[in-house]
């Protein structure tokens, strides 16, 4: 009787993980594409439009990739980690381009 629960625990925090994850992970990116194509020199929104072209796949890696983990914990921690990274990373140029 305990086995589908956690069954079920693990697929909800997977897909939590996939969905919740991936969105905080893509939104650093998107972040630090923005802020690194337009210091490099290309018009604001040519770097918005390529940042969330490639934010879609990054996401569609993102999402794949949690499900094909083999640790949970790792999987939350690089999508939510890596996202936050990048989160800063990207405030922090755009307080220097700025």
């Amino acid at each position: 009787m305990a086995a589908p629960h956690l069954s079920r625990l693990h697929l909800a925090s997977r897909t939590g993980a996939a969905l919740l994850g991936g969105y905080a992970f893509t939104w650093g990116t998107i972040a630090l594409g923005i802020a690194l194509f337009f210091a490099a020199g290309m018009e604001f929104h040519d770097a918005e439009h390529l940042s969330y072209i490639l934010g879609f796949l990054v996401f569609l890696t993102a999402f794949l990739t949690t499900f094909a983990a083999r640790n949970l914990r790792r999987a939350w921690l690089v999508l939510l980690g890596g996202g936050a990274l990048m989160t800063v990373c990207a405030s922090l140029l755009q307080i220097q381009l700025v």
